[in-house]
């Protein structure tokens, strides 16, 4: 895998040091895939991460935002072990997945559904952010000057 020095960026800017972690934590992070997931737009400001959870009950998740990130983790509780599997193709295996949040971005709700964890996300942009128009002023005009 390519290394990046992301120590120019740091030298070279004030305030931009989240977005050059982010970009070290993506390029250094290790490529994991179990469980499978998709990140959705669903509106102009709202977003959706939904991960397929198949065997885990609502009990066996859990859903945090800490540190600018949302983090999923899912642990099975015992299993009975009077269970005999002829084919075990369904893996119930702890896990762990970190999604980094953009600013402004909160999540607003998670649901559990026909093996799927849904999580919704909006971005609330604050007002003095948004764009907003400047008027012009027009210069005012010289009353009561002759011209000579």
């Amino acid at each position: 895998m390519r290394n990046f020095d992301l120590t120019p960026l740091y030298r070279a800017s004030v305030g931009f040091d989240r977005m050059a972690d982010v970009m070290d934590r993506a390029l250094s992070a290790d490529v994991a895939s179990y469980p499978p997931y998709n990140i959705e737009k669903t509106g102009e400001n709202a977003y959706r991460i939904a991960i397929a959870v198949a065997g885990f009950g609502a009990e066996d998740l859990n859903v945090e935002v800490r540190d600018g990130a949302v983090i999923v983790s899912g642990r099975k509780a015992a299993e009975d072990e009077g269970r005999t599997f002829l084919h075990r193709g369904i893996a119930t295996r702890a896990f762990e997945r970190r999604f980094t949040l953009a600013d402004h971005v909160r999540v607003e709700g998670a649901s559990h559904q026909d093996g799927m964890l849904n999580i919704d996300l909006v971005r609330e942009i604050p007002e003095a952010l948004k764009p907003r128009r400047i008027e012009i002023a027009k210069p005012a005009k010289a009353v009561g000057k002759l011209d000579a």
